[in-house]
């Protein structure tokens, strides 16, 4: 195999307990492999019930692995599964090679693609985590690698008589941990302030949630242009794993005056280690404080019902369950199907389709504009900037100048109602 000079040579490996799905758990690995500027070497397997305690393969599996790293020139193995740290310094010991597991991997890719502070301290948080019992697995693995700024503030400290190297690190990750859950918090309590504001401005939030790269960003990109935003609110699309890990909101105003925001979380991936999922909870809020999911499938994959089941496991983990949903079932284009196909709440549909942007438009409509009452005003000529708010913000129906004022009939959301109660007739 041709291997570029830019891409890190691995061996991937797996343990085959005859799950239906492991054929796709191995592609999967593969693909988070490319997106992490690795590139595969080979992959070697072996069927077997559970994991050796020792070193995750057979011993005579153990020797082949050490022939083909050998063999194929490489320095580095990566592992379908979460590792023990005993399994970790035992396969490093027998192979010569760096070995990271699937936990080890993902947090590589966050750790590469976090842009905001707050995505950077989420991704620190779990990485820390991860490392604090596998300490003292591997020299490759080196404290200053795996935290970064961990001698930075909070980080720092002295070493104490008789300490050991290990205690000294221990000390420093968890000094570490507190400091970084420190952060978060600060910066949880930010977006909640935010996220209250948008609440009293009683404009309905809706999430686009899914497996990454189902295409989750071309569908906001879809809807930004559809209603004819600008094209400087558009979002990162690029066709690998974990493209972007921050949360994008846009507001979008329909054509009737109608107004939400709609955000594009993190993407999901089967196996999602548990410490990122606690770390992004705070990005991932958006999908639970909102009034609307439009979970994206790709349609065109032959694991499209794994990877709603993955999304399906992550949400409730971060107690969205019951909520409202759509699911659009996307890249219709790459199938022998009719598009756009709407069967109550699903919706079989192109992201690269104006007719299917329409059509999920009006799904969101009916989903969270049901509560809109329409009503009649009369507004006193003297009060000409409830006339003017009428016109800029809502669905004006039907407009009468009478002698008294202005008989205007028009959509409001439940405030609207409330607040101009008086003039209603």
């Amino acid at each position: 195999m041709n291997l570029t000079d830019e891409l890190t040579p691995v061996v991937t490996i797996g343990l085959n307990r005859n799950s239906n799905s492991f054929d796709y758990s191995m592609t999967e690995l593969n693909n988070l492999v490319e997106a992490n500027n690795m590139q595969v070497a080979e992959t070697l397997v072996q069927k077997l019930d559970k994991p050796d305690p020792a070193t995750y393969f057979g011993k005579g599996k153990i020797e082949e692995l050490k022939q083909v790293v050998i063999d194929d020139g490489v320095d580095t193995i990566v592992a379908n599964d979460e590792l023990s740290p005993s399994q970790i310094r035992n396969i490093e010991k027998a192979t010569n090679a760096r070995i990271i597991d699937r936990t080890g991997l993902i947090l590589e890719i966050f750790a590469n693609r976090a842009q905001s502070r707050e995505a950077k301290l989420q991704v620190e948080l779990a990485k820390l985590k991860y490392q604090l019992p596998r300490l003292h697995t591997s020299a490759s693995q080196r404290l200053d690698q795996q935290t970064g700024t961990a001698s930075g503030a909070g980080g720092a400290t002295n070493r104490g008589a008789g300490e050991s190297q290990y205690e000294l690190n221990r000390r420093t990750l968890e000094k570490r941990i507190t400091h970084v859950n420190q952060e978060l918090k600060e910066a949880a309590k930010a977006d909640q302030t935010k996220r209250k504001q948008r609440d009293r401005s009683d404009i309905p939030t809706v999430a686009l949630v899914g497996y990454t790269n189902a295409g989750k960003s071309t569908v906001m990109n879809g809807l930004i242009k559809l209603l004819g935003e600008d094209a400087d609110k558009q979002v990162l699309v690029k066709n690998m794993l974990f493209a972007t890990l921050d949360t994008s909101i846009r507001r979008l105003t329909l054509p009737d005056q109608k107004t939400f925001l709609l955000s594009d979380t993190v993407g999901f991936v089967s196996q999602l280690p548990h410490q990122l999922v606690q770390a992004f909870k705070s990005t991932l809020a958006e999908a639970a404080n909102a009034d609307l999911l439009i979970q994206v499938v790709d349609d065109s994959d032959p694991h499209r019902e794994l990877m709603m089941k993955t999304t399906e496991t992550t949400l409730n983990e971060i107690g969205v369950a019951g909520m409202p949903m759509i699911v659009a079932l996307n890249k219709a284009d790459k199938l022998d199907v009719s598009y756009p196909a709407r069967e109550g709440d699903n919706l079989v549909m192109s992201a690269m389709d104006e007719a299917s942007l329409n059509e999920l438009v009006e799904m969101i409509k009916e989903k969270v504009f049901k509560n809109y009452q329409t009503v009649s005003l009369l507004i006193p000529f003297s009060k000409g900037n409830v006339v003017s708010y009428l016109n800029d913000n809502t669905n004006i129906l039907k407009t009468e100048y009478q002698d008294d004022g202005t008989l205007i009939t028009s959509e409001l959301n439940e405030t609207d109602v409330k607040r101009l109660a008086k003039y209603r007739v």
